[in-house]
């Protein structure tokens, strides 16, 4: 039964890696002042050990795409706010794990927007990609009109139309933000299939090559975990940003081979690289944030050099992950052979 003696602001997937900054933002916001903060997590990638000790929040361990339990969770806490991080965003590999990228991307998201519509949430805000661009000009704008060229993409650009359609029909207060190749601190480096930087500092540390696909002249804007929380958190407080679309990330793009090198140098290890087949991918990807300036303000614009460093602080503490095979593969042609393993 709702109790309404406390509000909340609810944070799904906020044992992961954004997630958990995210919570970390918010109990430090004052206009979030005499709020509660729910987090529900089912934990297949995130870690209570990222959560902070505070009064003012609780977890519970579910998942999104368990609709029963979203509506649970709306009947029993008063939520004011949501700020749905809950996503598997390996974006490879969602060619060959459509359904449960579905599943989990979409339906998920669709079983929270339900709930938020007719629990009134005054504002929702969602994490999509710049995957939803496919391979474009860049840098890409949100005017760009969207070709996402996989899965992943497809689910995050069909959950921002529902949003809209949301909006339209039952005056649904959202807020989308596009953000895209981020690393830092909590990241889950034991996951072989996303996050390259993190992939590179789990195998350095245990004296591992670092894969690399293809010649690594792709191109991404690296973004430091950080810099994003302004406008995230601001969100449900600035006018301008209700039903808007924001890039949101670094400007400035890099290889993935310069990256290897950078990251070798941050540890003081010779460059072991392993050069694997070219997989199927965007070559380069990095966006225009000219609006979300605009919008929010200038955000802290941290360099990619020192970005690494404080994130290898943080593994040289937290140690290595076990990296394990993703369990429910659903086609087998043309998986990259390290996949397979």
């Amino acid at each position: 039964m709702l109790d309404n003696s406390k509000v909340y602001v609810l944070i799904t997937g906020g044992a992961g890696f954004l997630g958990a900054h995210v919570v970390q933002s918010v109990l430090r916001d004052s206009r979030y002042d005499g709020l509660s903060l729910l987090v529900i997590d089912d934990l297949s990638g995130g870690f209570l050990e990222n959560l902070p000790e505070d009064p003012r929040l609780e977890v519970r361990q579910i998942s999104v795409v368990n609709a029963a339990d979203v509506d649970g969770v709306f009947a029993d806490f008063n939520i004011k706010y949501v700020f749905h991080l809950a996503a598997y965003a390996a974006e490879g590999l969602s060619h060959f794990i459509r359904r449960f990228n579905y599943q989990n991307n979409l339906i998920g998201s669709v079983n929270l927007i339900n709930a938020a519509v007719t629990a009134a949430v005054e504002h929702f805000v969602f994490t999509s990609s710049i995957a939803v661009y496919g391979a474009t000009q860049v840098p890409m704008t949100e005017d760009t009109v969207p070709s996402p060229e996989d899965p992943y993409g497809i689910s995050k650009l069909a959950v921002e139309l529902d949003l809209r359609a949301a909006s339209a029909m039952f005056g649904l207060p959202f807020t989308i933000f596009r953000p895209h190749n981020v690393y830092g601190e909590f990241q889950n480096i034991g996951d072989r299939y996303r996050n390259v930087v993190g992939i590179f500092m789990n195998r350095i540390i245990q004296e591992q090559t670092l894969p690399i696909f293809g010649d690594g002249t792709q191109q991404r804007a690296f973004t430091y975990v950080a810099d994003l929380m302004d406008p995230i958190t601001s969100a449900p407080f600035v006018p301008a940003a209700a039903g808007q679309i924001f890039n949101i990330g670094a400007s400035c793009p890099v290889s993935v081979h310069s990256l290897a090198e950078l990251i070798c140098r941050e540890f003081d290890v010779p460059s072991s690289l392993e050069f694997l087949p070219a997989r199927n991918e965007v070559h380069i990807a990095w966006s225009d944030h000219s609006r979300c300036k605009r919008v929010f303000g200038t955000a802290p614009d941290t360099t990619l050099a020192d970005g690494v460093h404080r994130m290898a602080e943080w593994v040289r503490k937290a140690g290595p992950r076990a990296s394990s095979n993703f369990g429910s593969i659903e086609i087998e042609k043309g998986l990259p052979p390290s996949w397979r393993n």
